[in-house]
């Protein structure tokens, strides 16, 4: 492959199958981390702006755009917009991870960091609370809205769900981790139309308000949210899992001590997920898993023990089952 725009760096069928993760079933973790900006939400991104300007809402040169967002969107929106000539300010919060932020202003961001909790604990009401003001006040600027936005579904209904089927028609399962639940719904569409006997499961965090649960504070940024996104429809899942955030962070050191892959807390959630689920499965089902990115940003918090202890008061174990005792000194000291 020879690209003549970074824009093309997107890599469609990267596959990676997880032997025995599951005995007797066949997971396979489908690699997004490995476009440019090292997520998903590229895939977004263009499809946020490409319609902003199709409507004739964005004029480069002269619109500001702006959006709420803990890390990843923010990224590749300042990316994208760094290419294509606009101005871009990302509203974010304490919970976004330094490797996100530091890029978000190395693509030429603007970077506002808000610090109070909304009315359920997050932060998402009081981000989306900043944008409003600052629309009120400057007829330039552009939210293009991944919660509401159709073109956030879209770009995974035309993208993402294709690749899938493209490279395994017909899957048994499918899972997918939900934040602003466009990577889902997009997904979620498709195969409803062309892979109806997919079960396809939305996987959430504990604490997550989107299908309903109990607000409570969460610590690992990817999924989840304090505020239900408008384009989420509980009723396209077959099957809705809320799993500890602990147990997230537990599969994500799994994967990279036992398969060498680093990924991020979302991806190590929808393996949670598919584990709480195996006794669900049949012998040679097939199971989609997608991996939004990689663990690169989170290794000061998702693979770092000290942050892991004063978050959750406890570690995951190592391979011969113990704590680790230098990381148990350190942390008594």
């Amino acid at each position: 492959m020879i690209a003549h725009s970074a824009l093309d760096l997107i890599f469609r069928d990267i596959f990676f199958e997880v032997d025995s993760f599951v005995p007797g079933v066949n997971v396979i973790l489908k690699l997004e981390g490995f476009h440019i900006t090292g997520s998903i939400k590229i895939k977004t991104a263009i499809a946020l702006i490409d319609d902003a300007e199709v409507r004739g809402n964005a004029i480069p040169g002269k619109t500001k755009i702006i959006e709420s967002s803990s890390g990843n969107l923010g990224v590749a929106l300042a990316f994208v917009c760094s290419l294509r000539g606009y101005s871009f300010v990302c509203v974010t919060d304490p919970k976004a991870t330094q490797a996100s932020l530091r890029a978000i202003q190395a693509y030429g961001g603007e970077l506002i960091v808000v610090t109070d909790t909304d009315e359920n604990g997050g932060y998402v009401g009081t981000r989306m609370a900043v944008i409003k003001e600052i629309l009120a006040s400057d007829p330039n600027v552009l939210w293009v809205n991944q919660y509401a936005n159709p073109a956030n579904k879209k770009a995974h209904f035309n993208q993402t769900a294709q690749e899938i089927l493209k490279q395994y028609p017909n899957p048994d399962w499918l899972f997918v981790g939900v934040g602003t639940s466009g990577t889902f719904m997009g997904c979620a569409e498709h195969f409803k139309m062309h892979s109806p006997k997919t079960r396809v499961v939305a996987v959430d965090y504990a604490g997550s308000v989107t299908f309903g649960d109990k607000p409570r504070p969460r610590h690992v940024p990817g999924i989840g949210n304090s505020r239900r996104p408008e384009l989420v429809d509980p009723a396209l899942a077959d099957q809705i899992l809320l799993i500890d955030e602990f147990d997230a962070i537990r599969i994500c050191r799994e994967m990279v001590l036992k398969y060498g892959l680093l990924l991020g807390g979302s991806s190590g959630a929808a393996l949670a997920a598919v584990r709480a689920v195996s006794q669900e499965f049949n012998p040679g089902d097939v199971a989609i898993v997608i991996a939004p990115d990689f663990g690169d940003k989170y290794l000061d918090t998702v693979y770092n023990d000290h942050w892991v202890l004063s978050k959750f008061g406890r570690l995951p174990f190592t391979t011969d089952n113990t704590l680790t005792s230098d990381v148990l000194e350190s942390y008594a000291k």
